[in-house]
């Protein structure tokens, strides 16, 4: 007879098989686990180098950037190689977490901003360099990291571009402008006049040959010497050569005018103004919003003007002398240091860079000569503007106007009808502030309004690369 098992004995039978079903699955879990922290590594990290300028020089920004999903990367070396010899730039290791850890990341990204060449690493020589980063992503316990390698090539530059003057007899005055025809080496990529802060770049010379090269430069009206200016050319790491070739500097004595300011002609001048600019906001007292134009005001154009030269046609535009406002009298020379009084004291001081030239009121405004019209709207303390582009840098500008006649972008002639006198801006009467540009800085007119000038200081040194019959 057979006898059934007792339910104390059934229970513990279903006890043991159910802990061992739970111990079977912990062992396979630790199984599992521990393969993963043996075998599972992470994935090939990704490198990107940045060498924006295409070659080192003495001390060049690099950009390295290494990203690596999952885990994260264990190690980055950052490495120059020059003939067979390795210079250490950089390394890093990075903290991974365990491959069981299917939860955890590690380091993932991260970006390295360099500045490499020969101030960081004296040995190296002129030649091609090899930039080398080796980033190695998460290994296991039994697997290494996969190590991705990038290399690039670059050339180690340290001798600046060749720089011949090929004219002469550079006389240049102070606030006058000038030319000077030059020849570059291959290297160059930035070459002209530099002038303290200002620059005048270079260009191709009209007819010349591949590496010849002229620039229109001047010193401007504040600098007394010509001990700043200097003939520079640069390749594209920063190795640049520098001439002094300015053979002789004719200082100039600036004006001075004392202006009296009164609340007519402050309340004909301030609104128009601020209802034109809505970029200033009224200060609520008209003395105060006249300084605000005539200080920051004049400022922002100044600035304009300098953006504006960016835009200037790269080619010779005239071709015959330039024209002044017809029968004009000079009612303020160019450079004049004014200071404004106000009821007996002295309230402001600005400097007048342009000339005034009055004739009969809402005369006929000239192009001075041929070009582009850049510029013709309101224009700050201009009042009503005209702007004409002659090429290579010099433009003309013409303020004041009580009507414009053109619209940016028509092509004009020499004595072209640009519009008419006015008292527009910051005008005092009817008249005409004319002003030359080069590269936005305001110049000497007289020159420019000078046919023997323009024969002997431009097409001298330019010849047939300047249209200009004289």
């Amino acid at each position: 007879m057979r006898l059934s098992p007792s339910t104390d004995t059934l229970r513990a039978s279903r006890n043991r098989s159910r802990r061992r079903g739970i111990f079977a699955v912990l062992a396979l879990a630790g199984v599992t686990f521990a393969g993963l922290g043996a075998l599972r590594r992470g994935p090939l990290p990704a490198v990107e180098v940045n060498a924006p300028l295409g070659a080192l020089g003495r001390a060049t920004p690099v950009e390295v950037a290494v990203s690596a999903a999952g885990r994260g990367m264990s190690r980055v070396e950052i490495e120059l190689e020059q003939s067979g010899q390795r210079f250490p730039v950089a390394a890093e290791e990075f903290a991974t977490p365990p491959g069981w850890k299917l939860w955890a990341a590690g380091t993932r990204q991260k970006s390295w901003n360099l500045t490499l060449g020969k101030d960081s690493l004296p040995q190296l020589a002129e030649g091609p360099v090899t930039l080398r980063v080796v980033a190695t992503g998460a290994g296991a316990w039994l697997r290494p990291g996969l190590a991705a390698t990038s290399e690039q090539v670059l050339p180690l530059r340290l001798t600046p571009p060749s720089l011949e003057v090929v004219s002469t007899q550079h006389y240049v005055t102070q606030g006058g402008s000038e030319v000077v025809v030059y020849r570059v080496g291959a290297t160059s990529v930035r070459d002209g006049v530099e002038v303290g802060d200002w620059f005048f770049p270079g260009a191709p010379l009209p007819g010349g040959g591949e590496r010849d090269r002229f620039a229109l430069f001047a010193v401007p009206w504040d600098v007394a010497d010509s001990a700043a200016t200097r003939l520079v050319a640069a390749d594209e790491v920063g190795n640049r050569r520098e001439v002094d070739f300015i053979d002789r500097f004719t200082p100039v004595a600036l004006a001075h005018d004392d202006i009296e300011l009164d609340e007519k002609f402050l309340a004909r001048v301030v609104p128009p103004i601020l209802e034109n600019t809505p970029s200033l906001t009224s200060k609520g007292n008209l003395l105060d919003d006249y300084l605000q134009i005539n200080g920051d005001l004049r400022r922002a154009n100044a600035d304009e003007l300098r953006v504006l030269a960016a835009r200037s046609r790269p080619e010779f535009l005239w071709k015959a002398p330039f024209l002044a406002l017809p029968g004009g009298q000079v009612m303020s020379a160019f450079a004049d240091r004014r200071t404004y009084f106000y009821q007996g004291r002295e309230v402001d001081r600005q400097v007048h860079l342009g000339f005034d030239l009055a004739s009969i009121a809402k005369a006929d405004v000239p192009a001075a000569n041929g070009g582009v019209v850049v510029l013709a709207r309101w224009f700050g303390i201009y009042g009503n503007t005209v702007v004409v582009d002659h090429g290579y840098g010099l433009m003309s500008l013409y303020s004041h106007l009580s009507s414009i006649d053109v619209a940016e972008g028509d092509a004009v002639g020499r004595g072209s009808k640009l519009g008419r006198s006015g008292t527009t801006g910051l005008a005092g009467g009817d008249h005409l502030h004319f002003s030359f540009l080069l590269h936005g800085l305001p110049v000497r007119p007289v020159e420019w309004w000078d046919a023997h000038w323009l024969t002997d200081r431009l097409k001298r040194k330019l010849g047939d690369a300047l249209p200009f019959a004289g």
